[in-house]
């Protein structure tokens, strides 16, 4: 096949081995998304269905290169290839199935500065310290609270956090965070973090008729530049591929 003739020996192994884990080191400019591209049209030239191979990259630009190039292996073919970025595949199956977590399917997905505007709002009803409570870094403490999968409550518990609020003259950090996690659901809406947090909430919750539905469509899961994923990009992942019928198909690049 022609494509496998512009790699070289040690690409061809890893677009050609399709079968089990795969993990794919390189530096810049050493060919890694080409490989991941490659093994792609590699899958569906082999007989894989398109809509069951699951890409994950973190620009809209990568992912429309990515499918810009299996097109031309495999033509039109490529644009049934579930990729695109973490944020709008998640936001995709969220789509269908957001009601089982108690949110409309028609979501509103809040931009930074819907997110700022509630959380202002937020701290002017609590009569806070607008020095102190400066929304830019209520936003950013709350996305790292989501990032690790740190509820609410949970926060509200963390003596460590508190301790940090505390320090930085932000003690009721916690209830804020709390009241818009409250406001979003109630307004049927969803931050840019929360199309991850709440996709694994939606698997964590339906283990059964949603995370085995997804697992069971996607037989081929790959990521590129997979060490920028964050602990709950990784977790995530990691839903996808633990599974018990058969040994997991997921390469990444990195």
């Amino acid at each position: 096949m022609s494509y496998l003739d512009e790699l070289n020996d040690v690409q061809r192994q890893a677009v050609t081995n399709t079968d089990g884990p795969v993990l794919v080191v390189a530096g810049p400019g050493s060919g890694k998304t080409r490989v991941l591209t490659y093994r792609i049209a590699h899958l569906i030239e082999k007989g894989t269905a398109p809509w069951e191979i699951l890409a994950l990259t973190f620009t809209n630009k990568a992912a429309r290169e990515m499918k810009e190039r299996i097109g031309k292996v495999v033509g039109p073919r490529a644009n049934r290839v579930w990729a695109g970025t973490f944020h709008s595949i998640f936001a995709r199956i969220l789509r269908v199935e957001a009601e089982k977590i108690g949110y409309p399917s028609n979501f509103t997905i809040y931009d930074t500065d819907d997110s700022k505007s509630v959380i202002r709002s937020i701290i002017q009803e609590m009569n806070l310290n607008k020095d102190h409570y400066n929304p830019n870094a209520i936003l950013s403490r709350i996305s790292s609270a989501k990032s690790s999968l740190i509820t609410p409550k949970l926060y509200e518990k963390d003596e460590e956090l508190r301790e940090q609020d505390r320090m930085a003259k932000r003690p009721h950090l916690h209830a804020i965070y709390k009241k818009y996690t409250a406001r979003c659901k109630r307004s049927g809406a969803m931050d840019f973090d929360d199309l991850l947090y709440r996709l694994y909430e939606l698997f964590q919750k339906n283990p059964d008729n949603v995370l085995d539905k997804y697992r069971e469509k996607f037989k081929y899961v790959l990521v590129d530049e997979f060490q920028d994923t964050n602990h709950l990009q990784y977790s995530i992942i990691r839903k996808f591929i633990q599974y018990d019928k058969s040994d997991r198909n997921i390469c990444v690049v990195g």
